[in-house]
């Protein structure tokens, strides 16, 4: 489909000033897409650290991350924020630049209403001709993209697809059954990746694919085959690194993963704080 199904959120290297390292974000676009084989990445999403990089590193990061990947896989660029105006200027330059995609948030902070997410939205598909996955993770934004409104949303032409993080199958349900056919909802917690594709999702827009993508992707055909037992045995076994990853503030368990696995990505910027030595053993301790 449109995005593939195993989708990377990516993070964004640093290097010691905590300045965006350029030759690593190549290296790891590589690695992400030659052993990890995933099919698209997301630039400057929560996992990028994107409300800590400004205007001109995420436009910057979007230029270099479609120069880079050259095709290979396809580039999401994050563009979602609480401010409809200042979104549709952000997501206008990303597709100036070549995108493929846009990733837009649900507004944070200031609890619209449902009628006014979909007309933020509606408002942004308006201004851009590049498809858009809706994300929506409650648990970060204060808001919960309903299904109804979802639905509503996925009659319009560009809007695509979802980005589900809300941990709750019955909702996911509800929606898989009231959006419009061609529309594909994506998991957006690792560790539900299997159960909700059980019920129609389509794939995972993932954090743990940095590091077990490619297991991931292992996971995703067995399921889709037919060989149920072998995915769900993949599942028991990846489930500890799901976890794992978000048991202190994301991303910087799988920044610490990367280091470990001979990837450096630097550190987090504050408020963040990188993994000390005790977090480092424990994420040591998943692989």
């Amino acid at each position: 489909m449109e995005f593939g199904r195993l989708i990377t959120a990516m993070v964004t290297p640093f290097d010691q000033d905590l300045q965006i390292d350029w030759a690593a974000a190549g290296k790891l676009i590589d690695y992400l897409i030659d052993e990890q084989k995933t099919d698209s990445i997301i630039v400057s999403g929560t996992t990028g650290e994107s409300p800590t990089l400004s205007e001109d590193e995420k436009l910057h990061l979007f230029e270099f991350s479609v120069k880079h990947a050259a095709g290979r896989c396809k580039v999401i660029a994050g563009t979602g924020s609480n401010d409809t105006s200042h979104t549709i200027s952000l997501t206008q330059k990303a597709e100036a630049l070549g995108v493929d995609g846009i990733l837009l948030v649900t507004p944070y902070y200031n609890k619209p209403s449902q009628e006014g997410l979909y007309q933020h939205y509606k408002a942004v598909a308006a201004s851009t001709s590049l498809p858009i996955m809706l994300y929506n993770v409650p648990g970060r934004t204060g808001v919960n993209l309903l299904p109804e409104t979802t639905a509503r949303l996925s009659s319009i032409p560009n809007i695509t697809s979802t980005k589900e993080a809300i941990g709750d199958l019955d909702q996911i349900t509800k929606l898989l059954t009231i959006v419009d056919q061609d529309f594909i909802v994506y998991c957006g917690d690792d560790s539900l990746t299997l159960p909700m594709m059980s019920i129609g999702a389509h794939g995972i827009v993932s954090v743990a694919s940095h590091v077990v993508g490619s297991s991931m992707k292992e996971m995703m055909e067995a399921h889709l085959s037919g060989d149920t037992g072998t995915a769900a045995k993949l599942h028991r076994q990846l489930l500890p690194v799901f976890k794992g990853l978000f048991e202190f503030p994301s991303p910087a368990p799988v920044k610490c993963a990367l280091k470990l696995k001979g990837l450096e990505t630097g550190g987090v910027r504050l408020p963040l704080l990188s993994a000390n030595e005790q977090q480092e053993a424990f994420i040591a301790s998943l692989f």
